[in-house]
């Protein structure tokens, strides 16, 4: 019976290893609405991340946006995750409907929104453009 609960405990910790993403949520800044209204209101440049833990589609994204956030030249940049399932007052004011969105803000101002995307070179190409314009 021991050896039983050890195996199922190395299986767990082996399915939690090879299932958590790279560059988890705390390398990202944490979303309160005091933190994302400062960073606007601060002129920052803001990638947004409206994710939730369920979805199968925010995890094919994740890679993409921390190998953006890894970058040198984005370093200033300040990437925020929302929580779909808990932030409904950020959805209402941002008009996200769904999970997977990908919201870029100059300050106060969105400049790119993009849903469901997971192509590296797509996904790459609307932060970049939106970052560096």
């Amino acid at each position: 019976m021991r050896a039983l609960k050890f195996s199922l405990l190395a299986v767990a910790a082996l399915f939690l290893l090879f299932t958590a993403s790279p560059g988890s949520a705390q390398d990202w800044t944490a979303y309160t609405p005091q933190s994302f209204a400062a960073a606007q209101s601060e002129g920052k440049t803001l990638v947004v991340h409206v994710h939730a833990v369920w979805c199968p589609t925010c995890k094919a994204q994740m890679p993409t946006l921390d190998e953006l956030k890894a970058e040198s030249g984005l370093s200033k940049v300040v990437f925020m995750r929302v929580d779909f399932d808990k932030e409904k007052a950020f959805l209402k004011d941002h008009r996200v409907a769904t999970q997977s969105t990908i919201l870029v803000f100059q300050g106060q101002k969105e400049t790119a929104r993009s849903v469901a995307e997971t192509d590296r070179a797509r996904l790459r190409a609307l932060v970049l453009g939106a970052v560096q314009s």
